[in-house]
């Protein structure tokens, strides 16, 4: 059985944050994501998942100054204190959502930053990171995100991503596969997700060109949800796309899987 959550921070932006909640419940979901809601106070958004019964599955860490660029701190020199601080904000929140997922983003690194320097940060933090999320049962999610959408990001290849995890050497980081990335980076999905299934403990899906739901676009995700199915994968499936129209219309894909 196939398990999809809705993403509250690209679904139901029809509607303000947290009546998405209640959206996502009624549209047959039972499971929510999300990529940041730190202004909202965690026990309001615990109360939206108890109200209406659903799981908090995931949401990403602090990405520092957002609109002034910033794309997560893990992979970012001298910025060691924030990305601390950073991880201590996401996993109260985890505890108040009991969600036991978090993403960290690499971030941006500055040009001038010497690579070795800055894949020694990346790998240190995540050490540090992962040994305060195993207290709190949490896994450390890492995630390749193309360089068409985030320019300069610095993990945007799945080799890498393995090589990190496996420097890294923790037991709760691992990978996030997302559909989505894997076609615009390289492709070749079915390989590369059987290839990456070992240390994959989090689906995402949308589709190229545009972003946009299952069936609107170039990913057949009939055959990729049978892959799917096949490799007797239990994790969640996160649906991180931007409908082309409303919401619910958008939806005509996942009537198959509604609870």
């Amino acid at each position: 059985m196939l398990r999809f959550a809705a993403n509250l921070s690209t679904m139901f932006t029809e509607l303000p944050f947290r009546a998405r909640f209640a959206a996502a419940r009624m549209a047959g979901f039972d499971a929510v994501e999300f990529q940041f809601a730190y202004d909202h106070d965690p026990g309001d958004l615990a109360a939206e998942l108890s109200s209406h019964d659903l799981t908090q599955v995931l949401f990403n860490m602090p990405p520092g100054d957002f609109e002034a660029g910033e794309r997560g701190l893990a992979a970012l020199p001298g910025m060691e204190a924030a990305f601390e601080a950073s991880v201590t904000k996401a996993l109260e929140y985890a505890d108040v959502l009991d969600c036991k997922l978090l993403h960290c983003m690499a971030g941006i690194p500055k040009v001038t930053d010497s690579p070795d320097k800055v894949m020694a940060t990346y790998v240190a933090n995540l050490q540090r990171a992962a040994e305060e999320a195993a207290r709190h049962d949490v896994t450390i999610l890492i995630e390749p995100v193309n360089r068409r959408d985030v320019p300069g990001y610095f993990l945007s290849e799945f080799d890498l991503a393995r090589r990190i995890i496996e420097t890294v050497a923790a037991d709760n980081v691992r990978l996030q596969f997302d559909f989505y990335h894997r076609q615009v980076v390289r492709g070749d999905l079915i390989h590369g997700f059987r290839d990456y299934l070992d240390i994959t403990r989090h689906l995402q899906i949308a589709n190229p060109p545009d972003r946009t739901e299952p069936g609107n676009g170039e990913i057949d995700f009939d055959r990729i949800f049978e892959e799917i199915r096949a490799s007797g994968y239990t994790g969640w499936i996160g649906c991180e796309y931007f409908p082309k129209g409303p919401t619910v219309e958008s939806l005509k894909w996942f009537e198959p899987y509604r609870v």
